[in-house]
């Protein structure tokens, strides 16, 4: 998979190739050892990725639960954690986890990780990114 480290180019469109985005989680996943985990990755979503999981047990009991299974399948790295599972995003922070959502959501249904926004004291419209090390940081 090509990797985008930087989010994608300053047209707010992924770079030909591009499946695959950084993220710096907010607060960060806390391992066993006691081990914080805030870099990562997020690959674009197949069709498979979205269907799959309507067919899991728990997702059937708690339709809340599709999110959790979602992102476990998607996310390809995440700090030194060898195995990304539902359990892994368990146990993320509620903020990292409204984090991931949106990202998958700006990834998957954009095409990009770049929000349009308007200054609040100029009233001036731009485009920012912000993916870690994205050029709106």
């Amino acid at each position: 998979m090509a990797v985008n480290p930087l989010g994608p180019p300053a047209a707010g469109l992924p770079g030909p190739g591009t499946t695959e985005f950084a993220f710096t989680l907010p607060r960060g996943l806390v391992d066993p050892e006691g081990r914080v985990h805030t870099e990562g990755a997020m690959r674009l979503a197949t069709a498979f990725d979205e269907i799959e999981p309507l067919k899991d047990p728990r997702v059937r009991a708690n339709p809340g639960y599709l999110v959790i299974i979602l992102l476990a399948r998607v996310i390809t790295r995440l700090g030194t954690v060898e195995h990304i599972s539902p359990r892994t995003v368990e146990h993320l922070f509620a903020a990292d986890l409204a984090h991931l959502q949106d990202l998958y959501v700006r990834i998957n249904t954009a095409g990009h990780t770049r929000l349009h926004v308007a200054c609040p004291h100029c009233a001036g419209e731009f485009d920012v990114d912000p993916a870690p090390d994205g050029s709106g940081e």
